[in-house]
């Protein structure tokens, strides 16, 4: 038997089986991590080779390639990574000196979680969501868990959206005066736990009225119509009413005409005849008077209806029949076109005020003209009467006997 083992063939077969299944067995393992280790960047980050025994020399690999950053190892094996940056990220091997794998790990860099920046909103008096801004860039996975609570409560859930980073509470209880929040934050380096207070009533503050629309008044030269519905988000319209802010002027204008109303639509009565105008309007809890108003709605452009004969007049400054705004359907007070009719003798309605503008800018000129020649005659009448005075005493001199 001991003849058979060391027979050429029999050693030639024992060398083909070990030098094919020694590299498949190393490939196999290399690709199986045992987990994630993480460290901070700009450090010192230890890996420890697992089996490796103390004085037995060990190589070690990242991603497969024996090009390592900047390192040392110990007499037990572990690779000490110095200084690092996130080149050094990657899967890291060992192995013995036959080059069977020891251990492999994961190495993840980064840096342990900050303080949050935290806002809260709160569109309706039924819901509060509060996102939040890392202060600190961790560049690792993290893990939120927020809870919420006003004043003498016990804390309650806020259910937290990991990717939009933001988390939701209903039905808070908006009769405490001061709630708080907190946010947890943890990474593989570390929690950091963040703590906001603040006042509901203060933060409510509607989402802009929807559906507004401006139309113009037919047969009305300075009138428009505004309409819109309440936001979506604010449900209870009969339990907490809002007020709306409108607002408009002349498109190129820097003023703005407001009106206010708790109710849709509102007729603007004194819109600039002929004129492209901006038109905007938001909302505000009409109860609570600290609340914020919403932004205002997208800006529209419209014009005051206009007719396509010879412009008359605007109608009288009555406002249209009520029924009107609910059925936005009416007859105007102007006539027809067939009927504006006007009499050829008569100047032009355009032309009026600039037939006016000349007489008096005539009669202006006339009466300078005639006061310049007035002041001169007079001048001239006294120096005539000096010259006559003068004359008289000469000749009463000459008479008087020497």
């Amino acid at each position: 038997m001991p003849g058979l083992l060391s027979s050429p063939v029999c050693l030639t077969v024992i060398w083909f089986l070990s030098w094919s299944l020694r590299p498949s067995r190393a490939q196999i393992r290399a690709d199986e991590v045992s987990g994630v280790q993480y460290g901070r960047l700009e450090a010192n980050v230890t890996l420890a080779c697992g089996k490796a025994q103390t004085g037995i020399p060990v190589v070690w690999h990242l991603n497969h390639s024996s090009a390592l950053p900047w390192h040392k190892v110990t007499s037990d094996g572990s690779l000490v990574l110095l200084h690092v940056d996130h080149s050094a990220q990657g899967n890291y091997s060992c192995y013995d000196s036959q080059g069977l794998l020891l251990h492999s790990v994961k190495l993840r860099l980064g840096h342990p979680p900050g303080l949050l920046s935290i806002s809260c909103q709160v569109p309706n008096h039924t819901h509060v969501r509060c996102s939040w801004v890392d202060s600190v860039k961790t560049f690792l996975p993290a893990k939120y868990n927020a809870s919420f609570r006003g004043n003498g409560q016990e804390w309650r859930p806020c259910i937290v959206d990991v990717v939009h980073k933001h988390c939701d509470v209903d039905h808070p209880a908006f009769w405490q005066t001061i709630h708080t929040l907190r946010i947890n934050e943890t990474n593989g380096l570390g929690f950091e736990t963040t703590y906001v207070q603040f006042k509901l009533h203060e933060l409510l503050k509607p989402d802009p009225p929807e559906s507004v629309m401006v139309k113009e008044l037919e047969g009305y030269l300075k009138r428009l119509i505004v309409s819109w519905n309440f936001p979506s988000s604010w449900p209870l319209h009969d339990a907490f009413p809002l007020v709306f802010h409108i607002r408009y002027r002349p498109l190129g204008s820097m003023y703005w005409s407001e009106i206010y109303s708790e109710e849709s639509p509102v007729v603007i009565s004194d819109a600039l005849a002929g004129h492209l105008h901006q038109v905007q309007v938001r909302a505000r809890d009409e109860v609570n008077s600290e609340s914020q108003w919403s932004e205002w709605s997208p800006l529209l452009l419209v014009r005051p209806w206009q007719a396509y004969t010879t412009p008359e007049p605007d109608p009288v400054d009555e406002l249209p029949p009520d029924d009107y705004l609910s059925s936005f359907n009416t007859k105007p007070e102007t006539t027809t076109a067939k009927s504006r009719k006007r009499d050829p003798a008569l100047p032009d309605e355009g032309n009026l005020g600039l037939v006016i503008l000349l007489v008096l800018f005539s009669v202006v000129i006339l009466t300078t003209v005639l006061s310049l020649i007035f002041v001169v005659w007079v001048r001239q009448r006294r120096r005539d009467h000096a010259t006559l005075q003068e004359l008289a005493s000469m000749v009463k001199m000459k008479s008087m006997p020497i």
